[in-house]
């Protein structure tokens, strides 16, 4: 089983967002050692642009075969770009493995108990894929778009006549938002077809504060307050 981390350096709206300091330690850590501890991983592989990143990363116990390219690190690099990277590097082997787990480092209240628990969710399907989900606070059957001068609805539907902006949000179907809590793909599907999506999907639903990400600086200002508030039940390093 293969665990990659990516972990770019390049964050605008929180800079350095992934070795922000949690309890003595960088919040990359945290990702490291859920993985490690989980118990489940061959390899934990760190993939960043960053040489500072890369020491943290090898001192808390993960792999950093060689620094993310630049070409690959942006702010709209896609995923599959650094996936696709990282699973061909010359010299190594990791498409020896059948699945891959994506933890990203946003999330320091995700755990080696989470990564178990969704581990048997998706050995348990039948499903290619598994992507951590939670409930929407807003739903988009509300939602409006600009064009030009006017706005119309993001889903264009109705129930039974009505349109959905117009409905009850508790008549329209349920939907769910991606967080950050982690990921499961195939390999070999992803080298199929340049997706992590993959074709049949699972869900898996965090509890508490395990779907937590770390985006924006009111994120951060939340994150720091749980921690205080919580800190009995935070997430152990171990080094």
């Amino acid at each position: 089983m293969l665990a990659l981390i990516p972990a770019r350096s390049g964050s605008v709206r929180i800079p350095d967002k992934n070795i922000q300091n949690i309890k003595g330690h960088p919040l990359l850590a945290y990702a490291i050692n859920s993985a490690l501890f989980s118990g489940i991983f061959e390899d934990v592989v760190v993939c960043t642009d960053s040489s500072r990143y890369a020491e943290m990363a090898t001192y808390y116990g993960a792999k950093v075969p060689c620094l993310r390219p630049s070409s690959i690190s942006g702010k709209d690099s896609p995923d599959c770009e650094w996936v696709n990277w990282i699973l061909k590097l010359e010299g190594l082997d990791y498409c020896k493995h059948q699945y891959a787990f994506i933890l990203r480092p946003t999330n320091p209240f995700r755990n080696q108990e989470t990564i178990k628990r969704a581990y048997k969710v998706f050995l348990d399907s039948d499903a290619d894929t598994l992507r951590a989900v939670r409930p929407v606070t807003e739903h988009p059957g509300k939602m409006w778009v600009k064009q030009k001068d006017c706005i119309v609805p993001l889903i264009p539907l109705s129930l039974s006549g009505i349109p959905f902006h117009s409905n009850q949000t508790n008549t329209l179907f349920e939907v769910f938002v991606q967080d950050a809590s982690l990921e499961i793909f195939t390999i070999q599907t992803f080298l199929d077809s340049n997706s992590i999506t993959g074709s049949k999907i699972v869900p898996f639903f965090a509890m508490g504060r395990e779907g937590f990400d770390l985006n924006t600086p009111s994120d951060l200002e939340l994150m720091y307050k749980i921690i205080e508030n919580e800190s009995a039940t935070m997430q152990k390093i171990e080094k």
